[in-house]
């Protein structure tokens, strides 16, 4: 399915997968709405890398930055939203990339080490911000039978992760989210599903991995953001694909349906 033509808001656009996945869909004629936080001039790098896509026959492609403080819902959220409509039109695409572990406890770590205030600040940005952002793309999807919405989840925060339990929480609540959004929206012609990537390096969450993390992975080796974008590139471009977790680790864990 082609993809020229359509807009795709990506937040964390800056970050390492976010960024890769911008590219990976402006190759196919997507133009991209770059929401970043505080990186701006990685933003502005990436979106001019898009718009250099273009050919002097074919300017058909646009990027545009736009900043967002996700974890802060009135205004910014909906002020991302409104001001992507107002100067790119709706999205046909979003990707809930956007997230942050805000504080590392472990495994062993103690639950009375992170406050309910820090606790709460986790959800609205991992959990909320996407819920508001999804929310407000969908009446357009709905109304022009096309859409898709892509969450990203990672795969270890289904048996609690490494992070902390404010992180694991809000991260595994994305599945209820578009488990949810895909059954009552099929009829609609949108899709919804998540994308679990594992170890990936090149990303502002994993940048320091140790040997050990290395060994556990059975294809040998860390992944890279090109390789979870192709995952999310092949969710938008599938019309049949929906409901779905995939799951891209190395073969760290096994998976069924």
């Amino acid at each position: 399915m082609s993809l020229k033509g359509k807009l795709a808001l990506i937040t964390g656009c800056s970050g390492g997968i976010g960024a890769a996945t911008a590219h990976a869909l402006a190759r196919q004629g997507c133009s991209i709405a770059v929401h970043y936080n505080s990186a701006e001039e990685k933003a502005k790098a990436l979106a001019k890398t898009i718009q250099d896509l273009n050919t002097s026959s074919d300017a058909s492609v646009r990027a545009v930055t736009f900043q967002a403080d996700l974890s802060t819902f009135e205004p910014y959220v909906r002020r991302l939203h409104a001001q992507v409509v107002e100067t790119m039109g709706h999205p046909d695409i979003l990707f809930n990339n956007a997230g942050a572990t805000i504080k590392t406890i472990g495994r062993m770590g103690s639950i009375q080490d992170v406050s309910v205030e820090e606790f709460e600040t986790t959800w609205r940005l991992n959990t909320g911000s996407s819920y508001l952002l999804t929310q407000l793309c969908l009446p357009h999807m709905i109304d022009q039978k096309y859409g898709r919405v892509v969450l990203s989840s990672p795969t270890k925060i289904g048996t609690g992760g490494v992070v902390g339990p404010h992180y694991a929480s809000s991260k595994s609540a994305l599945h209820g989210l578009f488990h949810w959004i895909a059954a009552r929206h099929a009829k609609d012609g949108i899709t919804c599903n998540a994308v679990a990537p594992a170890l990936i390096i090149e990303t502002g969450m994993f940048s320091n991995p140790t040997d050990e993390m290395r060994a556990m992975i059975p294809v040998g080796r860390l992944g890279v953001p090109d390789e979870i974008a192709s995952i999310v590139e092949l969710l938008v471009t599938n019309a049949y694909m929906t409901n779905k977790i995939i799951v891209a680790d190395g073969g760290w864990t096994a998976g069924a349906f």
